[in-house]
């Protein structure tokens, strides 16, 4: 059973320069009654609560049974025997999860938790793009709507996106919605003699896309030997001029081998707290960007959301749109097998 000593011994090495992000041990007192109903609540309902790498590190340290990145977590909804899955994240990962499980409740504590790449666009979008551009496969990042998923031939993750783009037999390309992937993924197969003629849809991370090359030049000049870690929703700029590119999960496995102590990371800063956690002998330089829809989660409304779910905190996707969409995301598990 977690106590607010192991609690804190997790979260007392957190300095990301958010003030959100700094505990006390009577903070994580104060958090214990929340943190044990909601483990009541799990055993009582058979429920599995998934915590994405960029959700508060209270809720990350403390109910999560499951952390990592959308295509961990993706997988882990699709493996699971649970009766009930809480995605606490942002709202497509949570119709993600009900796409791969239709027969299971999938609750949402955070129904407000948008992105800017979900939704900035839509399946009428798709629908129109398609008529335009008929020869192409359409790609889309895990990062839409599942309406959007269903109009689409194949979904990616920022771990599998180069991989799977590559793969595919069609040399016609459209990838939607991010414009900044899309333009790394373009300049990472030419590097490998792969020509395809991908067309992108404008879209970006708004934490991601802020990120300037400017900012790694002022890093390396003020920590020696550190060592740049970039996520591919960056800004290709960007991308140019990091040591590693890699999802969130991949950065952390990264940090994990290597040999270095100083490491940047330029991805939302809940992952340089887990980090911070996990390596505290590590340096990890920079200051903190916060996703605000991620940080939207909190362990009172996981609570609330099993004792008493709002009808917008319960997923539901029509049948259709379930079918068509798991056939997307299915797509995704075939290319990485």
């Amino acid at each position: 059973m977690i106590t607010a000593e192991k609690l804190y011994e997790k979260l007392k090495d957190i300095q990301v320069g958010n003030p959100v992000c700094r505990f006390t041990q009577e903070h994580c007192e104060l958090l214990l009654p929340t943190i044990r109903r909601i483990e009541e609540l799990k055993r009582e309902k058979n429920a599995i609560i998934l915590v994405h790498n960029y959700v508060a590190p209270q809720i990350f340290y403390s109910v999560a049974d499951y952390t990592g990145d959308s295509y961990g977590l993706s997988k882990k909804a699709k493996e699971s025997d649970a009766d009930v899955i809480v995605f606490s994240a942002v709202r497509f990962m949570a119709e993600t999860a009900k796409i791969l499980n239709p027969g299971k409740v999938v609750l949402d504590p955070n129904p407000d938790g948008g992105c800017s790449l979900a939704d900035g666009i839509t399946a009428k979008d798709v629908i129109r793009l398609r008529k335009e551009f008929p020869d192409h496969t359409f790609v889309c990042y895990i990062n839409t709507t599942a309406e959007v998923k269903a109009q689409c031939d194949v979904c990616v993750t920022s771990s599998n996106v180069y991989a799977i783009i590559e793969k595919i037999p069609n040399d016609r390309i459209y990838f939607l919605p991010d414009r900044l992937m899309g333009e790394n993924v373009i300049k990472h197969l030419e590097a490998r003699g792969v020509n395809k003629d991908i067309q992108l849809w404008d879209g970006a991370c708004y934490v991601h896309e802020e990120y300037q090359p400017e900012s790694i030049d002022q890093v390396r000049r003020n920590f020696e030997g550190v060592e740049i870690l970039v996520h591919p929703e960056c800004r290709s700029s960007v991308v140019d001029k990091a040591d590693y590119v890699g999802s969130t999960s991949q950065m952390l496995d990264h940090v994990r081998e290597s040999k270095r102590d100083s490491f940047f990371l330029l991805t939302e800063c809940g992952l340089t707290g887990v980090l911070q956690s996990e390596f505290p002998e590590k340096t990890f330089a920079g200051s903190c960007t916060l996703c605000k829809y991620m940080k939207f989660n909190s362990l009172e409304d996981i609570l609330s959301v099993l004792e008493n779910p709002s009808p917008r905190s319960i997923v539901e996707i029509d049948l259709e749109t379930q079918k068509r969409a798991l056939q997307c995301v299915e797509r995704m598990f075939h290319y990485t097998s």
